[in-house]
């Protein structure tokens, strides 16, 4: 650069020179450099694939002020039930230094969890998070990770107890449990101590996809089950259609963890509304961006529970409702 003596400067490159004004000359090197804002990333570790429940996550980001594609990058990672994929789906995300890591479901928490150590994680799970050791307590959760929870792998005696308040009889009950979740065995024990009150006997079926699903519902016959409990599972959650149309198909009575296996066809559901703990996942995210601290946001916990009855699906199985249960429903679908 050569000095002029007229407050200009006259830069020179190679071999041509042009003149321009002191105030242009110290703005320009900053013009020059000025890279747009980065947006952050949120990764998102789903246990099972895109469903009704998961796609509640986005309004819920919305309601902080963040719209996927404006202000913020979302890379997704979806296990589609295949749970021994999750360590490597979370691994992945962990490699992209994402902002904020959500794991959907227990297991896709527990994957989360050790695939980083400083990257704040947001779950929305059934389990709870003391007991399985993520946080030191609900409203304290004291490191890295906090979220939602449904608990909804809790309610299976409750399960249990509206098929018996619905048969009123000694027939043996079943349910289905993916032997992959950490949850199912607690479910189990917890729903032969609710059989071992009525009186029935429990058995005990396994499915981790859909050809083993169906096969869980063709053995019913034979093992002489007069009902079926649907295990809370973030697969199943997925598969509550299929699941529905099959417990119509071997007219058996059956009561799903979620809303959405009523509405589907099935014949009762009982839970916490999985949607929400996902729309508060995604709202959680957004105060992370902002600057909270997940050590200083507590563990949301449901504040309500959902019976729903379809008296259609009853019809068509040819049972009759007793008058005190539909007195507590929620919802009939008629």
């Amino acid at each position: 650069m050569i000095p002029s003596g007229s407050g200009q400067m006259v830069i020179d490159i190679g071999r041509r020179a042009f003149t321009v004004g002191l105030g242009a000359a110290a703005a320009w090197p900053l013009a020059a450099h000025a890279q747009p804002p980065t947006k952050p990333v949120i990764g998102v570790l789903g246990a099972n694939s895109p469903n009704q429940t998961t796609e509640a996550f986005v309004p819920g980001l919305r309601e902080s002020g963040y719209v996927e594609g404006q202000n913020v990058r979302i890379e997704y990672r979806w296990a589609k039930g295949e749970y021994e994929q999750l360590p490597r789906l979370a691994a992945e995300l962990a490699a992209l230094h994402v902002h904020v890591l959500v794991a959907l479901g227990t297991v896709a928490a527990k994957a989360a969890s050790v695939a980083n150590g400083s990257i704040p994680i947001i779950f929305s799970m059934a389990s709870d998070p003391v007991a399985e050791g993520f946080v030191e307590s609900l409203n304290r959760p004291g490191r890295n990770i906090t979220g939602a929870i449904s608990i909804s792998g809790a309610l299976a005696p409750k399960r249990v107890g509206l098929m018996h308040e619905l048969l009123r009889n000694d027939v043996a009950i079943a349910i289905l449990i993916n032997p992959e979740n950490p949850l199912g065995e607690s479910e189990r024990m917890d729903s032969e101590a609710a059989c071992r009150v009525f009186g029935q006997r429990l058995e005990v079926l396994t499915a981790k996809n859909e050809v083993e699903i169906a096969r869980a519902f063709a053995a019913l016959g034979p093992l002489h089950v007069g009902a079926l409990v649907i295990a809370s599972d973030n697969f199943y959650f997925g598969q509550m259609q299929r699941m529905a149309t099959l417990a119509v198909q071997y007219s058996v009575p059956t009561v799903g963890p979620i809303r959405a296996f009523a509405t589907e066809g099935g014949l009762m559901s009982y839970g916490a509304r999985i949607a929400d703990t996902v729309r508060q996942a995604g709202i959680y995210v957004g105060r992370i961006l902002k600057g909270e601290n997940p050590a200083d946001l507590p563990v949301v916990q449901p504040t309500k529970f959902e019976f729903v009855l379809n008296l259609k699906t009853a019809k068509t199985l040819g049972i009759d409702v007793p008058p005190g249960l539909l007195a507590i429903a929620d919802e009939v679908i008629e």
